[in-house]
């Protein structure tokens, strides 16, 4: 018999505010089609890159290693064969290195991880993030109900536009000018909180030869791409070292400023002062009395020829050894490392991660090198396309 004839329907409202969840959401790259401007061939996806990943993923992986002998052994091979003694030192090797360079030495050189809550105690922003790179880092967060703050000097009645959609707050401000700094971080806190995470990100290219620059070009280039971390960082990070899980310093640098290149005198020197600073910044805080110091985690950013507005005139050299490196990979990179609470430095592609170990050979082996990669010719013909865009 049935309980009653009438059916009564109740209708929950979702709350107004609701909570963000305390687990970490994937992380998920909203689509930005490929900024190439010049036709690739077919062969382009086969880079150095790309084998060298293969290799890590497979005879270099510990686990890939420790199969070897194990499939010997099923096979019935002696332990005393020449052949399975190799194959156990092999995977004894491999599994070392992994765990004392990838895993121990990391863990020391940049400290443990720190606790992240997204979605709770994090506020992340990001300078320069009206486009690029910083974009694509801004909308991520956004897209995934983080705190999320977006600092540049593009009017916000242009690109600066449509970030409220994104759940990402802007504010236009030039990050060159110190009061500037100080007026747009109050807002930062009045708005969203302390921020924990400073993605230094803003940037700007002449592509002029030495002579060619004026003081003004100079004074420009220096005070966005290299004073401006001084001033972001002299206003940000004492916030950092008082909030309760610390904070993350990203710092968006070059390989060219490991190596300099012709027609980007100004914009290398630059990028060299912010891979100097960012090092000397880590040396202090390690050295710290202060002990919010020992939570607050560092990145570099070291890469390669982005695929970005900024040099999407520029063709590269050589698309096997230095191929174009898309803004996504670089994004998604900085984003696993901040949000595991890591320090460390991103660099793509690989020849950006070895590129000291060129300081180490014969000046006149260097010179040859740098002939061969091209690198300096690419820039003359970028800076002859960026004067012809000025006039």
């Amino acid at each position: 018999m049935a309980a009653a004839t009438t059916t009564t329907t109740t209708t929950t409202k979702p709350p107004t505010n609701p909570k963000p969840p305390k687990t970490t959401p994937p992380i998920t790259l909203p689509h930005h089609p490929p900024s190439r401007r010049h036709p690739t061939p077919w062969y382009h996806p086969l880079t150095l890159d790309l084998l060298a990943d293969i290799a890590n993923r497979s005879l270099l992986h510990p686990f890939i290693a420790c199969l070897i002998p194990l499939c010997l052994r099923a096979v019935g091979t002696p332990y005393a064969w020449p052949r399975f003694q190799a194959a156990c030192a092999y995977a004894i090797a491999v599994t070392l290195w992994t765990l004392v360079v990838h895993v121990a030495g990391r863990q020391h050189a940049f400290g443990a991880a720190r606790a992240v809550a997204l979605g709770e105690d994090e506020v992340v922003v990001v300078t320069g993030g009206a486009g690029g790179l910083g974009a694509l880092v801004a909308e991520v967060y956004g897209m995934r109900g983080v705190s999320v703050a977006v600092v540049d000097v593009v009017d916000g009645d242009g690109e600066g536009d449509g970030w409220e959609e994104k759940g990402v707050a802007y504010y236009r401000c030039d990050v060159g000018a110190r009061e500037e700094v100080e007026a747009v971080y109050r807002r930062i806190v009045d708005d969203l909180g302390t921020p924990t995470v400073l993605i230094n990100n803003a940037g700007v290219v002449n592509g002029k030869p030495l002579l060619d620059l004026s003081p003004a070009e100079i004074e420009r280039n220096f005070r966005v791409n290299l004073l401006a971390h001084f001033h972001t960082l002299q206003t940000f990070l004492p916030g950092m070292l008082n909030a309760r899980n610390g904070g993350t310093v990203v710092t968006v640098s070059s390989v060219l400023g490991k190596v300099g290149a012709a027609c980007l005198s100004d914009y290398t020197a630059a990028k060299a002062g912010l891979i100097a600073m960012h090092t000397s910044l880590q040396a202090e805080l390690r050295q710290s009395s202060n002990p919010g110091a020992k939570n607050i985690r560092t990145i570099l950013v070291t890469p390669g020829q982005l695929g970005t507005q900024m040099f999407g005139d520029l063709a590269t050299p050589s698309g096997f050894l230095a191929p174009i490196v898309e803004p996504v990979q670089v994004a998604q990179a900085i984003i696993k490392m901040v949000d595991a609470g890591e320090g460390g430095e991103i660099s793509f592609p690989l020849y950006a991660r070895w590129m000291e170990w060129m300081n180490v050979l014969p000046s006149g082996l260097q010179w040859i090198i740098r002939g061969a990669s091209g690198v300096d010719s690419a820039m003359l013909s970028f800076g002859v396309d960026m004067n012809k865009k000025n006039t």
